[in-house]
């Protein structure tokens, strides 16, 4: 069953875009897993990302991928890693995540509407 929210609960998820500048090994994650480093321009800055999105990307391809990532969740620890964002992808049968992202470039820090 698909849960309606109204627009006004929709506003409150704050979705932006963001442009990955650094990926790093994340060995102590009990899934596979990458730290992101994102860059949300100049009015919300650098923020970091724990995504289990390993099995379809590698570190190199994903240096200057532009993503969709929640900003306004409070932060998380994952294990030693405080996670301060939820990039947002679609998980697959086989477990595997597909990123969401958009297709054509757009300015670091434009919120989804």
């Amino acid at each position: 069953m698909i849960k309606e929210i109204n627009w006004h609960e929709f506003e409150q998820v704050d979705l932006r875009i963001g442009t990955i500048i650094e990926v790093l090994d994340f060995p102590e994650a009990r899934q596979p897993a990458w730290k992101l480093i994102i860059d949300f321009g100049d009015e919300i800055g650098i923020r970091k990302s724990s995504a289990q999105i390993t099995d379809l990307y590698g570190k190199e391809e994903l240096i200057a991928k532009q993503i969709i990532a929640v900003i306004n969740f409070p932060p998380k620890q994952i294990g030693p890693f405080m996670s301060e964002c939820l990039v947002t992808g679609f998980p697959q049968a086989d477990g595997s995540v597909v990123l969401a992202i958009p297709d054509k470039p757009a300015a670091n820090g434009l919120k989804l509407s």
